[in-house]
Parts: structure tokens; sequence; C-alpha cells
């Protein structure tokens, strides 16, 4: 599996590198080592693996349980996705990404959800805020500029246009902080972490 997976981030690595001038500001911020959720803006299909590809080491991502279907699932299974199903959303894929946390893995989330369509931050949900509080780890900010232009939410065209991923300082929150129970507390902690990825800025 490893294999599979370490070949899919070289040949995306390259791939983005010379399409895109992808670049990582801030990668010295990076936790590397331990569980770490990193949570990200989401402008494009791309920011999966554009946000995975900033490690030197795994990352696990979500994906789409519809995904999940012949070679599709064999593929996806090797690069470290985890279905979920967003028609009905169950605690079986929290509880994994929670497991994978706490056993000292990284996992990419996106906040918002969904990809955005003007190009505008919008409002996390609450489901970052418990997988914070549950798995303990630290949060690991990034904001991704210009994957949108590449390629925008409901177009099947990829544009060229540099892609920059910004990393902020990681969010190790108290104890206290993570003491909150219910959608409302979790809603807390969620939006402490958009905003932490909306005052990521590309350099002057």
């Amino acid at each position: 599996m490893k294999t599979v997976y370490w070949l899919g981030v070289t040949l995306f690595r390259a791939a983005t590198s010379t399409l895109f001038g992808y670049r990582v500001i801030g990668k010295e911020k990076l936790i590397q080592e331990g569980g770490v959720l990193i949570a990200s803006n989401h402008e494009s299909f791309l920011d999966p693996p554009l946000v995975g590809i900033a490690y030197d080491e795994e990352v696990h991502y979500l994906a789409r349980k519809t995904l999940f279907r012949g070679f599709f699932k064999w593929l996806y299974t090797r690069w470290n996705a985890v279905p979920v199903d967003q028609d009905r959303p169950d605690m079986s894929s929290l509880k994994r990404i929670i497991k994978i946390l706490r056993s000292g893995e990284r996992v990419v989330v996106f906040p918002e959800g969904a990809r955005t369509l003007d190009g505008e931050l919008g409002p996390a949900g609450a489901g970052v805020g418990l997988i914070a509080v549950k798995s303990r780890a630290v949060v690991q900010p990034m904001r991704i500029f210009g994957a949108r232009e590449c390629l925008p939410r409901g177009s099947g065209r990829l544009k060229f246009h540099p892609i920059t991923i910004v990393v902020g300082d990681p969010i190790d929150f108290t104890t206290e902080e993570l003491a909150v129970k219910g959608r409302d507390g979790y809603q807390v902690i969620s939006d402490r972490i958009m905003a932490e990825i909306a005052a990521l800025r590309l350099p002057n």
C-alpha cells in the first residue's frame, strides 16, 4: 500500500510543480509527528492531494463513499482515503477518523464541507470541532491559494495558475477549551479553527 501511496505523491508533486509552480510557505511549521488534524479551506477538487503532498509523512483523507467502486475502491484505499456518506452522515466515519488521529496519524479535513463557489471562505461546520475535541489532536491550519483558478467547482477544464499553500501555527487547544460539549460547543472550536485559516495570507 505504501508503494502506491508514495508513487501517487511523487507523480502529483512533479505535476503540480511543473504545471502550477506549487509551493509551500511556512513548511517549517508543519507538525510531522503524532496525531495532527490538518484543517484547510476548500477551493477545488485538487485540494486533498495539494495539502497532502506538503507533508513528508503519510496523511489520510476523506472521500465520498460513492467514489469507492471498482478500481477506484482499490486505489483510494491505498491513498489512505476514508469513505464518507455525505447524503446520510453517521458516526462510523467520524469514529474512524478519531481512531486514526489517536493512533498518531495525520488527517486532512475541510471545515467548510463544500468547495467554494465564489472564492470566499464559508462557515465551518461543527463536525471538525467534534473531531478536535474527541481526538485531542493538534490542529494544523492551512490555506490554499490558486486552486480555484486552476479547477473551479463545477468545471471540468484545468487551467494553469500558480498554487500556494500557506501553513499557519499549530493550534494546541487547552484541556479547558476541549471540555465543551454538544453541537454549540463543537461549533466554538470549529469557528476558532476557521478564523485561524482565514487569518493566513500570501506574503507581499
